[in-house]
């Protein structure tokens, strides 16, 4: 049998029992810094300055505190300072020869948060912290005024320059001062703190916890536009302040955000929440426990998903909206700006450097507790919840495309040729959009008309063959294989739905040009449903425009003019044609009318009338429109049927086109 260790040399190299070191004290901090802090760069380097205004921080969570001072010198030195009950600084009574304040800076493992005695909740959990920064700071100083006395300890590199002194009485004073410059040794001769990123983190911890006030204050050299020498943070509303901040002059789905707190159970400690849908793509959100930011999320942000996607898809299911049932969280989350910030004993994170909450309790009662305010929120204003229903459902529909465009690429090879414009479109001569407007006409007798009646170098004509899609009832699949939908898209160039880009946009002005009669105006509606739901950039833009082509001519004569309904014929006949013997024709159609005529009365942009389709400023108003074309135009024919009922008896009998 072969020897395994025939090869193997016989001398050990000199690993032996000496060989095994035994770090103690702080000496494993400064040997291997990024397992306590993630590295040695910068965000390591405001790592430091993180657990020390957490530990203030705890204190006025605790209710300990109500003022936090953070100060930045000219050298790098960083002070925080809060008026909280002080580290304690008697004797520690296993180390009787230490004060309990040395124990907690030169010992790892070493606190008050253990436990839920001194803090019922904290973000401070391994006792690793402040020692942490005393291990990585060149010098460290700490002051205590407590029980009306002042007391001071220095520490260079983690040991103590002495023992504790007692600098006298302070009967007006309380807290904790933290004074300390990282260690070049450990990051580097260049490293300082940077007074933009600290001044936010201030300003940050202020809105999570709406009971504090935090003091700014940097040396003058280091204030820019975006720092001041000063300034104090205080902010009552908590995460409501920070979500108007963050939202600012954005345009929401809502009018009202979703701000809300709750107390657990059995002292199990509480969450709090801001949150506001944005029409913007992309979402921002702040999830913290504790007051310390978890940029990874974990167990309460799966929560609070869960609690919003369940809200949303059981209120759905009350209004028997079934298409809700395929909706996903991410859905219901684009553009969202949420903070939410919980707090909880003993709270479970993945690391020392705290990105992730694995506390498996979070996500039960973090997603019981926001659905139920959630359920309350959306029940309480009917339009704001259909608004943001129809806003989820709306990305829903843009996924689901998405998926089937994905799926319809890999089927084919042909997605790769360029495209081209429809080959019914008529284009115009200018190369800018400026001034131009596409015409969108019913039929070729029409579109005939239009082209000889048309400005060529800014005016583009498109016809389409009868009534387009009702695109308000079809599902997504439907509507991407239409093809007059299609001719649409690619005629204006500028995308559906979520890839809409206004920029891309061929023409300056759109304009729906049907018939003056019932199945016009009947074509002219499905028209604008399909730019309401498929385009509402275009939309929103003041870009699309209805054309008013007259119904009738009034001729005495040599004289002739036009009318756009029963009204205004009736009316130049009684005021300019007064006593004269008229003869009135009506047109049955754009193609019947001569193109000098259809210029004069609907092209010309000297003589036509135009109407511009709006829509209304707010989202929430906007879903009144979404509310009505759904009615009008969706797949529930009992909407129409009773709108009919509602609004049968303001038509007069002789008014009925039928």
């Amino acid at each position: 049998m072969t020897d395994l260790f025939a090869g193997a040399r016989a001398d050990p190299g000199g690993y032996d029992a000496s060989a095994i070191e035994v770090l103690e004290g702080l000496e494993p901090v400064r040997r291997r810094p990024g397992m306590y802090i993630g590295g040695t760069d910068a965000a390591a380097l405001h790592h430091l300055a993180a657990e020390v205004l957490d530990n203030a921080m705890d204190e006025a969570v605790a209710g300990h505190a109500s003022r936090i001072e953070v100060l930045l010198e000219a050298d790098g030195t960083l002070t925080i300072a809060d008026n909280g009950r002080g580290i304690p600084v008697d004797p520690h009574p296993r180390f009787p020869q230490q004060s309990a304040l040395e124990v907690i800076l030169t010992m790892l493992h070493s606190g008050g948060k253990f436990t839920a005695g001194a803090y019922q909740t904290s973000g401070g959990l391994h006792g690793v912290g402040i020692s942490v920064v005393n291990a990585l700071s060149e010098t460290l100083t700490v002051d205590v005024a407590r029980n009306r006395t002042l007391y001071r300890q220095r520490f260079a590199r983690g040991a103590p320059l002495g023992p504790l002194e007692t600098l006298g009485p302070a009967p007006n004073r309380r807290g904790t001062t933290v004074s300390f410059r990282p260690d070049p040794d450990i990051f580097g001769p260049g490293a300082r703190f940077s007074a933009e990123r600290l001044y936010r983190l201030a300003r940050s911890k202020a809105y999570l916890f709406g009971g504090v006030e935090i003091r700014w204050r940097c040396a003058p050299q280091l204030a820019t536009e975006a720092v001041p020498e000063a300034q104090v943070f205080i902010f009552p509303g908590g995460l409501a302040d920070r979500l108007v901040e963050d939202v600012g002059a954005e345009a929401t789905v809502t009018n009202q955000p979703f701000v809300g707190a709750h107390e657990f159970p059995d002292r199990a400690g509480r969450v709090e929440w801001a949150m506001h849908w944005t029409v913007a793509a992309d979402a921002q959100h702040g999830w913290y426990c504790n007051t310390i930011p978890t940029p990874q999320g974990g167990t309460h942000e799966s929560g609070f998903r869960a609690a919003i996607i369940r809200g949303l898809k059981g209120h759905a299911q009350l209004l028997g909206l079934k298409k809700a049932a395929d909706l996903t969280a991410d859905d219901a989350l684009v553009g969202t700006r949420i903070l939410l910030s919980l707090f909880l004993p003993q709270p479970q994170f993945q690391s020392q450097t705290k990105d992730r909450l694995a506390s498996p309790e979070a996500q039960r009662l973090v997603e019981a507790a926001v659905k139920d305010h959630f359920d309350h929120w959306l029940a309480a204003d009917a339009e704001r919840a259909k608004a943001l229903l129809a806003f989820a459902i709306d990305r829903m529909d843009e996924r689901l495309a998405r998926r089937a465009q994905l799926a319809e690429r890999r089927k084919t090879a042909t997605n790769a040729r360029r495209l081209r414009l429809p080959g019914k479109l008529t284009d115009c001569a200018a190369e800018g959009r400026e001034g131009t407007e596409l015409f969108i006409v019913e039929g070729d007798s029409a579109g005939g008309s239009a082209k000889q009646a048309r400005d060529r170098r800014t005016q583009a004509i498109l016809p389409i063959r009868g009534k387009i899609l009702n695109v308000a009832s079809a599902a997504a699949a439907k509507i991407g294989a239409n093809q007059e939908v299609a001719d649409l898209a690619l005629a204006l160039g500028c995308g559906t739905r979520d890839r809409y880009r206004d920029q891309d946009l061929r023409y300056e002005r759109v304009i729906i040009m049907t018939d003056a009669d019932v199945d016009g105006a009947h074509i002219a509606t499905l028209l604008m449903t399909f730019f309401f739901q498929e385009m509402p950039g275009l939309v929103a833009a003041g870009r699309l425009y209805l054309a008013q082509p007259p119904l009738y001519r009034i001729t005495a004569g040599a004289e002739s003019a036009y009318a756009r309904d029963e009204a205004e014929r009736d009316r130049l006949i009684a005021t300019r044609f007064a006593g004269r013997r008229v003869e009135v024709g009506r047109f049955k159609g754009l193609g019947e009318m001569a193109p000098q005529q259809l210029r004069e009365t609907t092209m010309d942009p000297a003589r036509r009338t135009l109407i511009r389709v709006t829509l209304p400023d707010s989202h929430q108003d906007r879903h009144q429109v979404r509310d009505l074309v759904e009615r009008l135009m969706g797949r529930q024919a009992e909407h129409r049927f009773n709108f009919i009922q509602a609004h049968a008896a303001r038509i007069e009998a002789d008014a009925i086109d039928a």
